[in-house]
Parts: C-alpha cells; sequence; structure tokens
C-alpha cells in the first residue's frame, strides 16, 4: 500500500506503508486472497521472529473449498483447543539471514525442529524466509513438509505449508503474529 504525504517543502514524497491486519482478518479470507497477499509481502530480518511467537493455521488450501470440512477445521483453528501454538525463532548469523526453530504444540512440547534461510519461493520464485524440516530428528512425514514466510504486515507473517514433493504442493495458510 502507497501513502502520499505532504513534507516541509513544497514536494509530495510517497512512504511505503503496510496495512493493519489481524491473525482474524487473514482467517476470513478465501485461499486466493491469502496468496495475493503473500505475493505482496516483503523478506524480512528473521531477527523480528526472535522468542516465540503465536501461531495460526488459517485455511486448508485445495479441494475443500467452501465445503463443510473446511468450514469445521477453521472453526477449530479458531478456538483454544487447536494444539499447535506457533513457532520458536532464533537466528544464527548477524544478517539475519540463517536461523533455527522448533513447533510449540500442546501436549507435545517443542516438536519438530527446523532450520531457516533465505530462498526463492516456490509459489512465486521471488525471496522468502524457507523453513525446512529435513532433520534427521524429524519423522519422515515431518520432513517432507516446506513452509515460506513473509511479512504482510507490521509483525505479522503469512506462510503457505507445502508438501515438498517433485513439485511443492500447497496444504494450507498459516499466520506468525509477533504482536
Amino acid at each position: 500500500m502507497e501513502m502520499s504525504v505532504q513534507s516541509a517543502g513544497t514536494s509530495r514524497a510517497t512512504v511505503e506503508t503496510k496495512p493493519h491486519l489481524t491473525p482474524d482478518d487473514l482467517a476470513r479470507l478465501s485461499v486466493g486472497e491469502l496468496r495475493a497477499l503473500y505475493e505482496a509481502g516483503e523478506i524480512f530480518d528473521l531477527s523480528e521472529l526472535e522468542g516465540a511467537p503465536r501461531g495460526r493455521m488459517l485455511t486448508l488450501a485445495g479441494g475443500l473449498g467452501r465445503s463443510t470440512p473446511r468450514r469445521v477445521l477453521a472453526r477449530l483453528a479458531r478456538g483454544a483447543l487447536f494444539p499447535w501454538r506457533g513457532k520458536s525463532f532464533s537466528t544464527q548469523d548477524r544478517a539475519g539471514q540463517r536461523g533455527a526453530g522448533i513447533n510449540r504444540v500442546i501436549l507435545l512440547g517443542e516438536r519438530f525442529p527446523f532450520d531457516t534461510f533465505v530462498e526463492a519461493s516456490a509459489i512465486d520464485g521471488k525471496p522468502c524466509i524457507r523453513l525446512d524440516y529435513d532433520k534427521p530428528e524429524n519423522p519422515f512425514f515431518i520432513r517432507v513438509i516446506r513452509d515460506e514466510l513473509r511479512e504482510v504486515a507490521k509483525d505479522l507473517y503469512l506462510g503457505p505449508a507445502m508438501f515438498d514433493g517433485k513439485r511443492p504442493e500447497l496444504v494450507l495458510w498459516f499466520a506468525i503474529d509477533c504482536r
């Protein structure tokens, strides 16, 4: 989003601003709208995620459309009983380009570690933060997950979760909220 502002002189300057969005706002968007928002998102310094931000599953992608299972899962994801609570992140380099993390899941604690780094997105080929679960300590069904992140609003990050086979297949959209 661009906003034009009047400076002290007579010239006008264009200032890039980010929309004010919440995870609830994202949860109301369609799969197509989430994709468009993700494609307009920006790469960021991993240190912005440092710590244990909250996570939110937004919607399943593909096949379910507006069907009853999608609505039920969306309602469950909004509720307090949904087991995934987010991801914990740590930055490993001064440039904020490499790091590591782990998922936080109710009853399981911290599980399924991942490495983070900048890479071309499987969605649109532009830079993103990639979360790579291909680690020996993860079970095979976790090792094939490819998550990505881009900042879509101040301290709000949107990501696709994909099965990373010969061609990554979009499974769901999630959000990370650092506010």
